[in-house]
């Protein structure tokens, strides 16, 4: 019998709520902004197999019931999901109240991918990555956009969505508390509409790398720069092989380069000669080298 779902009318009173009142197993929050996408991102998260989905979001946006399959319970957590710090805020909130326990976070719009998901849970995921001796998974965030920005000038539609095929790269990770030179085994990733559409984007917003899923440990916090406060965690591998990273395939840097009014009326279509058709697969995005099984998974 599934656990039953609870909403919270605040960020406070679910920091109140006892450490025991939900089972243990990964847990996953979905920082809700619009009302874009919201039930298919969070059937996507029932569909990996997340014991808990968390649900961040406004008052006024209506939450969807869980799919009838849904493999966990799904709670509601109402506030301004908006506000600058809040997303930071909620997810630092739920690795308080989940120890020991994997969190995975995204937004509405934002799908979770790892090598393999097709067949194989979030539970044996993570299982794997901690008998590897790792308490993180370093995502990369790919961009999702419409085909026709007429027939969908919000940019996001499913079942045309594309993304690019190359055009990433990787750069040394300066540490400042050791003259800048690079951090070990940390590297600032860039790509995909941030890349070529940089002039809309911020600086500090162009990196594509998120430490999206991870072990949380008393006293971890998430940084505004998605990064984690324990250094380690925020490495793509571990000192002696390659490990297992992760993708968050998303709309919502396409959805924003169409809203905000600074970059809506110069693009007029977000294709190029790279681009190609998601097939919402794993097996894609690890061909196109955006993600990776690590060593023996």
């Amino acid at each position: 019998m599934e656990p039953p779902p609870v909403e919270f009318s605040s960020l406070s009173k679910f920091r109140a709520a006892r450490a025991d009142a939900f089972d243990k197993g990964p847990a996953a929050m979905v920082v809700v902004e619009d009302r874009v996408e919201i039930a298919s991102t969070l059937a996507h998260l029932h569909g990996l197999g997340f014991a808990h989905v968390f649900v961040f979001a406004p008052d006024d946006i209506t939450i969807p019931d869980a799919p009838p399959d849904a493999r966990g319970a799904q709670h509601v957590i109402r506030g301004r999901s908006r506000m600058p710090g809040t997303a930071q805020l909620a997810v630092n909130t739920l690795i308080e109240k989940r120890p020991g326990e994997w969190v995975h976070y995204c937004y509405n719009g934002e799908y979770l991918f790892f090598p393999f998901c097709e067949d194989r849970s979030i539970g044996e995921v993570t299982t794997w990555v901690m008998e590897e001796r790792r308490a993180s998974v370093l995502t990369y965030v790919i961009d999702l956009y419409a085909t026709d920005l007429t027939t969908h000038p919000n940019a996001v539609s499913r079942d045309t969505a594309m993304l690019d095929a190359s055009g990433y790269y990787a750069e040394g990770r300066p540490d400042p508390d050791n003259h800048n030179y690079p951090r070990e085994r940390q590297l600032n990733f860039y790509g995909g509409l941030r890349w070529r559409f940089e002039e809309h984007v911020p600086r500090a917003k162009r990196r594509i790398d998120r430490v999206g899923l991870f072990q949380a440990q008393p006293g971890l916090t998430l940084r505004d720069d998605h990064t984690l406060s324990d250094e380690e965690m925020n490495t793509y591998a571990c000192p002696w092989h390659h490990s297992l990273t992760a993708a968050i395939c998303s709309f919502r840097v396409a959805k924003a380069l169409r809203t905000n009014p600074g970059s809506r009326d110069e693009i007029a279509d977000f294709r190029w000669h790279k681009s190609t058709p998601f097939q919402w697969s794993s097996l894609q995005l690890m061909e196109l080298g955006l993600m990776e099984p690590g060593q023996w998974f």
